[in-house]
């Protein structure tokens, strides 16, 4: 099996245009067509994950934070980032990152944590915006089925927890077709009506050329008549964050005393308790502050995050109870994802998970 086709399966969790703007997921450096010898997978690439890489006989590393944030002008070797980017080239190892992307996936990050939480009716918090098209097509009627499904296998006619969705409308069609042309029905030069469905359906934007290409290959006629439309609506599947309620409520000393055996923590930060029980739970991983807001607004009654500024403990005033359970901490079953969504390949390979991939804060 080749690289490019194990990043297929990655990007089929957690797909490149999820990604933040600010990002920079995806392929850091390396030969995807290369065949697979074996995969190490980390949170973040350092040198010394990199010579594990070379030890285990890896050459594929497999990250969670982007080994290449910002451009590089040089390559010399003058921090780490440049000295691992070297070993992998000399190396011939390829570098890839999920990052924001599996962050922002449905079934990615944040969900993850929900998951080990115990939470349940776990939904997105904070949907993506300006992602979603709705398609419009007319089709004979005798063709519509066919093309629904070329339609839904591409992406399209998923809203909420319901896949297959359109809607269709019986109508009259009517075109002449040039001489150039080579009609599907009618004559060339003659008028001609067919009874038609128009069909609607809604895809995410990033999904926009595999369904178009999907309804060019099925479509019966020779020039199609479609349009796509931008949504104001918000992407329910995807975005940042996550929120779900506890089977049963509980006092707050004691779910963040929860929070530091399930995440296995030396320590854990938090605002003045507010004295309510805990029930529902919204949650980030990483550097999450920046959904207090939306977590205060959907009914949270704690906010948990790996990372938070001091004012943020004074902000959540008495509205919900902040918990901080550190960077490293939140994002740890990063690993797993990615290792579930590749162990069925692990008969072909060795899949590792990094040993010396290490929180680089340290606690006394």
């Amino acid at each position: 099996m080749k690289i490019s086709e194990i990043i297929e399966q990655i990007e089929a969790l957690a797909p490149l245009p999820l990604q933040e703007s600010f990002d920079n997921s995806g392929l850091q450096t390396g030969d995807i067509s290369q065949e697979v010898k074996g995969i190490l997978l980390c949170i973040d690439v350092t040198e010394a994950v990199m010579d594990e890489a070379v030890t285990l006989g890896c050459n594929l590393v497999i990250s969670h934070h982007p080994l290449l944030f910002k451009p590089l002008r040089t390559l010399t070797g003058r921090n780490y980032i440049e000295r691992s980017l070297i070993k992998a080239c000399k190396n011939d190892i390829a570098v890839y990152s999920s990052h924001t992307s599996l962050d922002n996936a449905e079934n990615g990050v944040n969900y993850h944590l929900a998951e080990k939480i115990g939470l349940k009716k776990i939904r997105i918090l904070s949907p993506k915006k300006d992602s979603l098209l709705k398609l419009v097509t007319f089709v004979p009627t005798a063709f519509a089925e066919p093309l629904r499904s070329a339609l839904f296998k591409a992406g399209a006619g998923v809203i909420g927890n319901y896949d297959s969705c359109s809607f269709n409308v019986e109508g009259c069609g009517t075109f002449r077709a040039g001489e150039s042309a080579n009609p599907f029905v009618g004559a060339v030069g003659e008028s001609h009506s067919e009874p038609e469905i128009r069909l609607e359906t809604v895809l995410p934007a990033y999904r926009k050329s595999a369904v178009l290409r999907a309804l060019m290959t099925s479509h019966p006629y020779e020039e199609p008549a479609f349009d796509f439309y931008r949504l104001d609506n918000d992407w329910i599947q995807a975005g940042s964050g996550a929120i779900g309620e506890l089977p049963e409520p509980i006092g707050e000393a004691d779910f963040l005393q929860s929070l530091k055996t399930v995440f296995n923590l030396q320590c854990l930060k938090h605002s003045p308790l507010t004295g309510r029980k805990i029930s529902r739970v919204a949650l980030c991983g990483g550097s999450g502050a920046f959904l207090i807001p939306e977590a205060v607004a959907a009914g949270a009654d704690i906010f948990i995050t790996g990372e938070a500024r001091y004012n943020d403990y004074y902000d959540v005033e008495n509205r919900l109870l902040l918990a901080v359970i550190g960077h490293h901490e939140s994002e740890i079953s990063t690993k797993e994802l990615i290792y579930k969504a590749l162990s069925s390949k692990a008969a072909d390979f060795p899949i590792h998970l990094s040993k010396t991939d290490l929180n680089p804060v340290g606690y006394l």
